[in-house]
């Protein structure tokens, strides 16, 4: 990656799959949130959790099954969807996908 504040970024290409596992690249983590980069192999998953903060997750290739409280989404490439804060979600790779995930604190 060139440098994040002044270069455009791929983030597609920016993170690699690993078979059977999940890869994360932190982009920015400061007190205000973090920017974080996933890249799951298919059936890799997050099981059921809360945050303190709202979450924005936006699908960057494949597709997740992503539950908040208790309610499937399907999310695909080029789609986004924001996991509130407190309320339970998780998510499955329903095959190899990738993901940036905003946090923000606040």
């Amino acid at each position: 990656m060139g440098n994040l504040f002044n270069d455009p970024q791929n983030f597609v290409n920016a993170i690699e799959y690993q078979s059977n596992a999940i890869v994360s690249k932190t982009i920015i983590q400061n007190k205000s949130g973090s920017l974080t980069l996933f890249a799951f192999g298919q059936g890799q998953s997050l099981s059921e959790h809360t945050a303190p903060y709202d979450a924005f997750v936006m699908v960057l290739d494949g597709e997740f099954i992503i539950t908040i409280g208790g309610k499937d989404n399907t999310v695909k490439a080029g789609e986004a969807i924001i996991m509130p804060a407190n309320v339970p979600h998780a998510l499955v790779a329903a095959n190899n996908a990738k993901m940036f995930l905003v946090m923000i604190r606040g």
